[in-house]
C-alpha cells in the first residue's frame, strides 16, 4: 500500500529493514507533503498526554507524519489511547506505529490491522537462505547481476549483519560495473574477508594457532566486532559438534537432518576432522564463556578472545584424533 497511508504498522526483528520502511514513509510523505511535520516518539515511558498533544489537529494546519517505535513496550494507557485513535484517524496525520517483533502489545497491531492500516513484514534474516536471497533482492534492486557462487562466498565473507551485506552489494557493483563475480568478490573482500570472525574461527577450528591468532589480531586491528569474531567461533563450533555426533558422512543426508546448507555442512565435515566429541564438548564450554566475556563479563574482550582461541586450539591438540603432534604448528 501507499506509504503515505494515514495508518500504518512497521512489525518486525529485522532492523535495516524497519529503517528501510520508515525511510520510504518519510519519502513518500514529503513527497506529497513537503513542509510535513515530523515527530519520532519512544514509546516506553512515553505519557499519554504528549502522544495525544502530538496527535491533536494541528493550529497551523498542514500534513504531520507521526512515528511512534518501540509500540511493544506500549504501557496499557498508551496502547489504548493509539487503538482509539486508529478508529478514527486525522486524515491530514500520518501515523506509524513500530513493533520489534514478539507477541507483547500484539493487540494493538491487530487493532491498527483491522482499522485498515498498511503493514509493513521485516522478518529476522536468520538462515543462509534468507541471506542469499537477500543479497540477491539487493542487486536487483539496483539493476545488476550476481553469480550463485558470487553470492555464496559474498554472504561467507561478510556474515549476518544486513548493513554489511548491503554495504557490500552495492560498493561491488560500484567496483565491478554491475555484475558482480565470485573473483570479485574475493579481489573486494581479499583484506576484508581474511579478517572476519568466520575466517578466525576457521583457523581455530582447523587447529591452527599462529594463523588464527595472527587473523584474530587482524579482525581487531581492523574494527571487526567482538561479539561478531566470539559469535561466529561458537557458530563453527556448534556446527562441527552437530555433524560430528551423527553417524553418517552423507552430506545430502546430514543437510536434511541438520537443515544446514549442503555447503556448510561439507564445510563443518572439514572442520571437525581431528576432534574428539569429548574436546567439542570442551570447546563449546569455552565458547559459552567467551560469548559472556564479550558482551562486558571481561575486563578485556581483546584478550578474552585471544585466550578462547588459544584455549580452543590446546583443547583440539590435546583431545582430538591423531592430531596431537600438528595442532600447533
Amino acid at each position: 500500500m501507499e506509504p503515505t497511508s494515514r495508518l500504518r504498522v512497521v512489525i518486525g526483528e529485522e532492523e535495516l529493514l524497519r529503517s528501510r520502511a520508515l525511510a520510504a514513509v518519510r519519502s513518500a510523505v514529503l513527497g506529497h507533503h513537503p513542509d510535513a511535520e515530523l515527530h519520532e516518539l519512544a514509546a516506553a515511558g512515553l505519557p499519554v498526554g504528549q502522544l495525544a498533544d502530538v496527535l491533536a489537529p494541528s493550529l497551523f494546519g498542514g500534513h504531520r507524519l507521526v512515528v511512534v517505535t518501540g509500540v511493544q513496550e506500549s504501557a496499557a494507557a498508551l496502547a489504548d489511547s493509539l487503538t482509539g485513535y486508529a478508529r478514527e484517524p486525522d486524515p491530514d496525520l500520518t501515523l506509524v506505529i513500530v513493533h520489534f517483533g514478539g507477541k507483547r502489545n500484539e493487540a494493538l497491531v491487530k487493532a491498527f490491522t483491522a482499522a485498515g492500516a498498511a503493514v509493513d513484514e521485516c522478518p529476522k534474516v536468520s538462515s543462509v537462505g534468507d541471506r542469499v536471497t537477500f543479497v540477491r533482492n539487493e542487486v536487483r534492486t539496483y539493476g545488476g547481476r550476481i553469480t550463485a557462487d558470487a553470492v555464496t562466498a559474498l554472504v561467507e565473507a561478510v556474515g549476518a549483519d544486513l548493513r554489511q551485506l548491503s554495504a557490500a552489494t552495492s560498493q561491488l557493483l560500484s567496483d565491478f560495473g554491475g555484475t558482480i563475480d565470485a573473483e570479485a568478490v574475493a579481489r573486494f573482500h581479499r583484506g576484508q574477508a581474511e579478517v572476519s570472525g568466520f575466517t578466525v574461527a576457521e583457523r581455530v577450528l582447523v587447529g591452527d594457532r599462529e594463523g588464527s591468532v595472527e587473523m584474530l589480531r587482524w579482525a581487531l586491528d581492523r574494527g571487526v566486532a567482538h561479539v561478531l569474531i566470539a559469535d561466529a567461533i561458537a557458530d563453527g563450533v556448534r556446527t562441527a559438534a552437530r555433524v560430528a555426533s551423527l553417524s553418517t558422512s552423507n552430506i545430502g543426508d546430514l543437510a536434511r537432518v541438520l537443515k544446514l546448507p549442503p555447503w556448510k555442512v561439507k564445510k563443518a565435515q572439514s572442520q571437525s576432522r581431528g576432534w574428539s566429541i569429548e574436546g567439542l564438548q570442551q570447546a563449546l564450554g569455552v565458547a559459552a564463556e567467551l560469548n559472556a566475556d564479550v558482551k562486558g563479563a571481561a575486563a578485556s574482550a581483546d584478550y578474552a578472545l585471544e585466550r578462547a582461541v588459544r584455549r580452543i586450539v590446546t583443547i583440539r591438540s590435546e583431545t582430538g584424533r591423531g592430531s596431537r603432534t600438528s595442532a600447533g604448528r
